[in-house]
C-alpha cells in the first residue's frame, strides 16, 4: 500500500524527491503516513478534498482484500 500512495503522490507533486511515505502497525491496523512539500499539499489534497479522499478509498479497498484496516494521514 505504501507504494501506491508514493506512487499517486509523486505523480502529482511538483517535488517528487519532498514526499515521504511511512506505514505504521497501530491497535487498530496500519497507519499510512504522507508527508509532502508544503507546495504541494493543495495538489495532493485536491478541491474539497477529492484527490486525498479517493487514495483514501483506495487504501481501505485494498486493505479490506488483505483482511486488514488502514488509515491514510496526510502530514
Amino acid at each position: 500500500m505504501r507504494e501506491l500512495v508514493e506512487y499517486i503522490a509523486k505523480s502529482l507533486a511538483d517535488k517528487p524527491e519532498a514526499v515521504v511515505v511511512t506505514e505504521e502497525q497501530e491497535e487498530e491496523g496500519l497507519k499510512i503516513s504522507l508527508q509532502v512539500d508544503d507546495g504541494d499539499k493543495g495538489r495532493i489534497i485536491g478541491k474539497q478534498g477529492r484527490i486525498a479522499q479517493a487514495m483514501r478509498t483506495l487504501i481501505r479497498v485494498k486493505a479490506a482484500k488483505a483482511g486488514i484496516k488502514a488509515r491514510l494521514e496526510i502530514l
